[in-house]
């Protein structure tokens, strides 16, 4: 139900109206009232069993106090209880006070604890009622909350509850004479009781004094007995802890001469391990040393080997950079000789020269072309190993 009042409510939240709205407003409405009319049946139902239940409660109440009264007034002129069979046969409701009887009268005649009214209207009636404290103005709020009742059921509804409120206060205030009432007999039983229960006290305070004077004297007795037992154990616990003592110091004793034989062993065998672990690393130092010596001599020898070869080509390196420095002084001379015979030579001065593009620079240009590829930053040669550098 309250899930689908939320429902209703998103429904009407910035909308604008139209038949499949309305019409689905009109089934959310449906949905909901009849969840309304399913929960009030139910908390209906569940009210009348409450009441039924309530009814009996209080018949068996009834009839109890009544029984426990019957047995106080047979206690004052009879001291047999009374039985079971006088009880029943008294009708349930003659001992209630008429108060009682006209509050339960009015209920059964004005069709229950609601007037008549379902449970969930006879709530909302109590809550415009007390919210306005009983004022004529509470009706036409409560007339928005009741729509299937009109003002005049309303003002006989609020009649209704002011009799039933009357007739309530009458039965409390009757049953508030009634307790007083059993109360007062009861508080003279108590005291007639408990005067009987002193007598009964002293008798048994006076039996009990002698029986703990018996118990005490049996209880210093079996004390002195315990006593006497704790002290004999004692005394043979002490004896056998003492041979308890000897016989572990003999076995402390005994341990200590078998350990000490097997430490002895013990490092026997390890000063044998050790001697020859010693000659095992001694042989395994002079085999070292002798590996090692081998090693040398053929470390030399191949040094020796490396160093004759690389003399070899150090000195062939030498004469080939003499030949080649050779090579190159006589090129030189050449082309001494031709640029002095150019020198000598008659040319004529022709300024032109200068911005006139060279006759490689034109057959460069036939094969690149206008835009060429930019002048040449960067020329790679080969590495030179270090061992040949400077020679």
């Amino acid at each position: 139900m309250h899930n689908g009042v939320r429902k209703f409510q998103r429904q009407l939240v910035d909308v604008k109206p139209t038949p499949q709205l309305i019409e689905r407003l009109k089934e959310i409405m449906s949905e909901v009232e009849i969840s309304i009319n399913t929960l009030k049946e139910e908390q209906r139902s569940c009210y009348e069993a409450l009441l039924r239940e309530e009814k009996t409660c209080r018949q068996e109440v009834t009839a109890y106090e009544r029984r426990i009264e019957n047995w106080s007034l047979a206690l004052k002129s009879d001291p047999m209880p009374p039985t079971s069979h006088s009880v029943k046969t008294k009708p349930p409701d003659s001992d209630l006070p008429a108060e009682v009887r006209a509050l339960e009268a009015f209920l059964q005649k004005t069709g229950g604890p609601y007037g008549g009214w379902d449970q969930y209207d006879h709530q909302a009636f109590l809550k415009v009622w007390t919210k306005y404290s009983g004022q004529p103005a509470y009706r036409k709020e409560a007339s928005l909350y009741l729509l299937d009742k009109t003002l005049e059921d309303i003002e006989q509804h609020e009649d209704w509850h002011q009799q039933l409120i009357c007739l309530q206060d009458r039965k409390r205030e009757a049953i508030q004479r009634w307790k007083a009432s059993k109360n007062q007999e009861r508080q003279s039983r108590i005291q007639s009781q408990e005067e009987a229960e002193r007598r009964e006290k002293e008798a048994k305070t006076q039996v009990q004094q002698h029986r703990t004077e018996e118990e005490r004297r049996e209880t210093a007795q079996q004390l002195e007995q315990w006593r006497e037992e704790r002290r004999r154990k004692a005394e043979q616990e002490e004896e056998q802890r003492t041979l308890e003592e000897i016989q572990k110091r003999r076995q402390e004793k005994e341990e200590r001469r078998r350990q000490l034989e097997v430490k002895l062993i013990i490092e026997e065998e390890l000063h044998k391990k050790r001697e020859e672990d010693e000659e095992q690393e001694q042989w395994r130092r002079e085999e070292e040393l002798r590996e090692m010596n081998e090693r040398r001599r053929e470390a030399t020898k191949g040094i020796k080997r490396f160093n004759e070869r690389d003399l070899h080509r150090v000195e062939a390196k030498l004469q080939e950079k003499q030949l080649r420095e050779k090579e190159e002084e006589e090129r030189q001379k050449r082309i001494a000789v031709k640029l002095k015979e150019k020198v000598d030579g008659h040319v004529s001065r022709d300024p032109s020269r200068l911005t006139r593009p060279t006759k490689g620079w034109e057959e460069r240009m036939k094969h690149i072309g206008p835009s060429g590829g930019g002048p040449l930053l960067q020329m790679f040669h080969r590495a030179v190993p270090s061992w040949r550098q400077g020679l």
